[in-house]
């Protein structure tokens, strides 16, 4: 009725994972995409306002696997103000 069709070299059946818009998905459900973490892992320390809003772009994408997320990145967004001084201190660096 509606004619849909499909080419089948460009499918992939039975497959065990799938990535997807940065995650993976198999049958045990949904996960942060390994390579994504490691990115995480080895950046930098911000030491701009717009660093840290970047920052917070890309972790607030995982933000439902990281428990308490909000209270984590409290320290990071209370920097992103405009009327605040910008000082990168021990809550900040153990917040990111």
């Amino acid at each position: 009725k509606e004619n849909l069709y499909a080419k089948f070299f460009k499918c992939d059946f039975w497959i065990k994972t799938v990535q997807f818009l940065g995650h993976l998905i198999d049958s045990q459900g949904l996960h942060v995409d390994p390579t994504k973490i490691e990115a995480v892992k080895n950046w930098a320390s911000p030491t701009t306002p717009t660093k840290i809003l970047q920052l917070l772009g890309l972790t607030g994408y995982y933000r439902r696997f990281i428990k308490a997320f909000s209270k984590i990145a409290k320290s990071l967004t209370i920097l992103t103000q405009k009327d605040k001084k910008f000082v990168w201190g021990k809550d900040q660096e153990m917040s990111f």
